[in-house]
Parts: C-alpha cells; sequence; structure tokens
C-alpha cells in the first residue's frame, strides 16, 4: 500500500481520483452542449471511461488516467479511437502530463470542472460505425435511466 500511496503522490485512491475526473470531465461536456456516460461499452469488447455525442451527433472519448501507473500498465487506449471523432486524455492535477502522447487532446479536472489544455484533433469516423456507435450510447443511457428510476429492476 506504501507504494500506491508514493506512485500518487499524496492523491486518495484511483477509484476516488477517477470518479472525480469522470464528474469534472463531464460538467465540462455539458457545458459545451455534449451529453456523455461513464463506462461506456464498445463492440469491441473494450469500455471507454467517459463518452459524449454533441448536438452534431459527434462523438468524444475521454480515457481517464489517475495516477502515471495507471498510464504505464493500460496500453488500451489506442483501441478507442476508430470509435470516436475526438479523442482526449483527462487526469488530475498534479499528473505527469510529460509521459502522455501529444497527439490526443489533454483535460485536467477534478471533481468540480476540468479544463482543456490541448484540443483533440478532429479524426471523422465512418457513417456506419457512428450510427452503431450512437444506437448502443442511447440504448446504454436509455437502460441506465430505467435502472435509476424503476424500483422493480
Amino acid at each position: 500500500m506504501a507504494d500506491f500511496a508514493a506512485e500518487t503522490a499524496g492523491l486518495p485512491e484511483t477509484p476516488d481520483v477517477a470518479a472525480a475526473v469522470a464528474r469534472g470531465v463531464i460538467r465540462l461536456l455539458g457545458d459545451m452542449g455534449i451529453s456523455a456516460i461513464t463506462e461506456m461499452p464498445l463492440n469491441n469488447g473494450r469500455r471507454v471511461d467517459v463518452m459524449g455525442i454533441g448536438r452534431d451527433g459527434r462523438v468524444t472519448v475521454i480515457e481517464i488516467k489517475s495516477c502515471e501507473n495507471d498510464f504505464r500498465t493500460d496500453r488500451k487506449w489506442p483501441e478507442y479511437l476508430p470509435y470516436c471523432d475526438f479523442f482526449y486524455f483527462a487526469v488530475p492535477e498534479g499528473f505527469p502530463q510529460e509521459i502522455l502522447p501529444e497527439e490526443p487532446g489533454l483535460m485536467v479536472a477534478d471533481r468540480f470542472d476540468a479544463v482543456i489544455l490541448r484540443p483533440a484533433p478532429e479524426t471523422a469516423m465512418n457513417a456506419t460505425r457512428r450510427r452503431n456507435v450512437t444506437l448502443r450510447f442511447a440504448r446504454a443511457a436509455a437502460e441506465r435511466l430505467v435502472r435509476a428510476t424503476d424500483q422493480r429492476l
């Protein structure tokens, strides 16, 4: 446990950090007119941390990295790129940003808000994949709403 504390440089435990970053990211996306959900499953078997869809139908994916060890041990993020128009890393304040690749966008977030430090380049998604991602997103959001509001489930 002492090694974990050293790696996170005084930040709370990783799940708490990731949840706080996700909350700030979702708030920022909402301010930008982008509806978002967390833990969005993809049809390639992966699950993105945050996915948002804007009014124009463009898809944004955010990969949260809570500490340096999280980034160094989890290299699945390139598999998310075909499923979005914009890809960002989101990290807490104090994260060593120099270890992140320079191509994706970059956000810094806490539980209250997020800021974009580097805009994500746009990479237009294939139209068929966009339709599938949009339907999957809509169904996931609707199912979560039903589970949250129907006490029988």
